[in-house]
């Protein structure tokens, strides 16, 4: 009885630490964001600097979290939870790594836009943020909870991010017409909405393998009613 608790707790150590690794990855790709977006409205190109920085530290524990992962399945082969949990890990990391890409592309954007005079429309961008961000933070917390039913609340979410953007399209192709002058600027704005919408994509990810991981069912392509 003594050598399978020991196999156990090792097994534990392991699986803990890799969602320590998942703590930390998320808190930095919050943090990358949140500088990227601060950046854009406050027109602080050094945020914009430290946003782009933060992706090589991100990518890195990526990797090392693909490397982790790997090694714990090929030593405990893990099955049925503990296997969810493993898996779900490894594909938490490669979104939070993608919505780490995106706070980078709306960095750059920003810089860009600080190049030239202020644009009043960055405040589209605005509820954007706020809906993106409380879907990335609610997705992680869903995970480290194993809330099945805050997973599944945020997929339909989506929906009004999506929604955002396209608003924000709509005026920003207006704008254009109106002030040609200014089509690059709204152009990058754009882009920038588009980041976002993204950020919502990789969240609503990260909420599937939640439930994944928590019930073993995948949620993926189910239609959702009467939710918001």
């Amino acid at each position: 009885m003594v050598a399978p608790r020991h196999i156990l707790g090792t097994f534990d150590e392991a699986l803990a630490s890799l969602r320590n690794n998942v703590l930390m990855m998320s808190s930095l790709t919050e943090r990358s964001l949140e500088r990227a977006i601060k950046g854009l409205f406050d027109r602080d190109d050094d945020l914009c600097a430290n946003a782009i920085a933060d992706d090589e530290e991100i990518d890195q524990l990526e990797m090392q979290m693909d490397k982790d992962g790997v090694a714990i399945l090929l030593r405990f082969q893990p099955v049925a939870s503990d296997l969810r949990r493993v898996v779900s890990a490894m594909k938490l990391s490669s979104n939070l790594e993608r919505i780490a890409d995106q706070a980078v592309n709306i960095a750059r954007g920003a810089r860009k836009l600080n190049r030239h005079p202020p644009l009043p429309e960055v405040k589209l961008i605005e509820p954007m943020y706020a809906q993106a961000m409380s879907m990335f933070k609610d997705s992680v917390d869903a995970y480290v909870r194993e809330d099945v039913q805050l997973g599944r609340d945020i997929v339909p979410r989506d929906e009004k991010l999506d929604e955002l953007n396209r608003q924000a399209s709509r005026q920003l192709i207006q704008r254009m017409a109106e002030n040609p002058d200014q089509l690059r600027g709204y152009l990058n704005l754009m882009f920038i909405a588009r980041h976002l919408e993204r950020v919502g994509d990789h969240a609503t990810n990260i909420a599937e393998d939640a439930v994944y991981a928590a019930a073993a069912e995948d949620i993926r392509h189910q239609p959702f009613v009467g939710t918001a």
